[in-house]
């Protein structure tokens, strides 16, 4: 199995912690977990700043000093846009489970500069990509053109069955502003129904990295470079987290130019 598609943990812990070191690259930090009734899950940011999203269920948050109630109303993350808080570097977090609830934690390298902030659905930017076969639905939780965060770029993404997304291929692997800016990226895909599959692609312009891989409901998929397209199979949706940071907090890509053509087609 490729070392880029990782499996959820089914043994108890978190579903996935996905850490610099363990990925082999500099900037970002993702975990999922899946928090019973009442269960607490509590942490130190230290040099790292956070986007709590919640994916399914309702969560008390209690972050940097502020208490920000109840948030959530999710089943599931198909049900519409998400709530987060962003927490920063050096502050202490709590969430708890008002009900079952599955959590994500977006990680990036931060000051502590910025505030504390509840995210809520009326805040996050809706639009629709691409036509035909490459539509999908995004939601901006923490784009680049928002101002409350110092690293983290933070997006769900729904992509309809039989689908693409991501795609044309593009990257973001050079920090060669304004034309490119280098983002590591993590994909958290779920599926609906959870049975179904989807195919991603990670590939470079010479090859030395090219790795295709069928990922199921939960798996997460490591981005450290090159193009990284994504297929829905016909007859399940998909929805994926994507968190991208680098040395510098601008989302600019570059398509594959075998295919950028059917940006004018």
């Amino acid at each position: 199995m490729s070392k880029l598609l990782l499996k959820p943990n089914r043994a108890g812990g978190p579903v996935h912690r996905v850490t610099p070191a363990s990925a082999g690259w500099t900037y970002v930090g993702f975990e999922v977990h899946d928090l019973s009734p009442g269960e607490t899950l509590r942490a130190e940011t230290g040099d790292q700043e956070v986007c709590l999203v919640v994916i399914a269920g309702k969560v008390r948050v209690v972050a940097a000093g502020t208490d920000f109630g109840v948030i959530g109303e999710r089943n599931g993350p198909f049900d519409g846009a998400p709530w987060s808080v962003y927490v920063p570097a050096k502050a202490h977090y709590a969430v708890t489970a008002e009900g079952p609830a599955e959590l994500a934690i977006c990680a990036a390298p931060g000051t502590g500069r910025l505030p504390a902030k509840l995210i809520g659905p009326d805040e996050v930017g809706l639009e629709t990509r691409g036509k035909g076969s490459n539509t999908r639905h995004v939601r901006n939780i923490l784009p680049d053109s928002s101002p409350h965060a110092e690293s983290l770029l933070v997006v769900e993404v729904i992509t309809p069955s039989g689908n693409w997304s991501s795609y044309p291929p593009h990257k973001h692997d050079r920090d060669a502003l304004p034309d490119e800016s280098l983002l590591e990226e993590t994909y958290y895909h779920r599926l609906s129904p959870p049975q179904g599959y989807g195919m991603q692609r990670v590939y470079t312009d010479d090859r030395s990295l090219d790795e295709t891989m069928s990922f199921g409901d939960r798996d997460v998929v490591l981005v450290p470079r090159g193009y990284h397209p994504v297929g829905a199979a016909h007859g399940y949706d998909l929805y994926y987290l994507n968190v991208m940071a680098g040395p510098k907090r601008i989302w600019k890509f570059h398509n594959d130019p075998d295919h950028a053509w059917l940006m004018r087609a």
